[in-house]
This record gives structure tokens, C-alpha cells and sequence, in this order.
């Protein structure tokens, strides 16, 4: 925990920090949620197609999902929602003419979740 997905758009690879996107993420998390830096764990998911509206050209999507343990309050939720965004703005440099299309949620992950390691 937190367990963060990122969908991005195709069109964005060579456009997209996801390293530097991940790390200056995973600090905000931590200091706005309180969770541990070595918990933090983000995947990223290429998608090769999008559509928005009726078009399929000249779009691209990012969508954040941050998975928490239950217990934070929706203020603290909406920060990290809207830190989220800030961090995609910085990370995240499509193309000219390319229109980004970018949202975040925080979910509480459901009481059945459990997680183990290995080394």
C-alpha cells in the first residue's frame, strides 16, 4: 500500500517522465497520505488506443488510480487528487496539437486486500 496504477495514452511514451513522474508521486504521497516510502508502488500501463467523444486523433488520456488502506478523509483525498494532477502537468509534455486529457482518484482498497513479499 498504496497501490498506484497509471493508463496512459500510446501516443504519449516519449512524452512522459514516468520515472520522475513516479518518485516526485510517490513523496507526495507520502507526505500528503502518510504512507511509507518503501510501500509506494506504481505500475504504468501503456494503452494503444483511445477515443474521446466521437474522435480517435489528436487525443491522449492519462488516468491515476491510487489505492489507499481506508482511514484518510476526503480533504485528504482531494489533496492528493489535485497534487496528482499538478505532477502530471510538470511530467507529462504531449506533442503539439495533441490534446491531454488527465484525471486522478484516490480509492480505498477493499478489506479483503492483502500483499506479501519475497526477496
Amino acid at each position: 500500500m498504496p497501490q498506484i496504477t497509471v493508463d496512459y495514452s500510446e501516443q504519449l511514451a516519449e512524452d512522459f517522465d514516468r520515472p520522475g513522474f513516479a518518485k516526485a508521486l510517490h513523496a507526495s504521497v507520502v507526505e500528503i497520505a502518510a504512507a511509507r516510502p518503501p510501500a509506494c508502488k506504481t505500475q504504468f500501463r501503456r494503452t494503444e488506443d483511445t477515443a474521446v467523444g466521437p474522435d480517435t486523433e489528436g487525443h491522449a488520456v492519462v488516468h491515476v488510480v491510487i489505492g489507499l488502506l481506508a482511514g484518510r478523509t476526503e480533504e485528504t483525498k482531494a489533496r492528493l487528487t489535485e497534487a496528482v494532477l499538478d505532477l502530471l502537468r510538470q511530467y507529462v509534455k504531449p506533442a503539439p496539437g495533441l490534446a491531454l486529457h488527465a484525471s486522478a482518484e484516490v480509492r480505498e482498497l477493499d478489506a479483503s486486500y492483502r500483499k506479501y513479499e519475497s526477496r
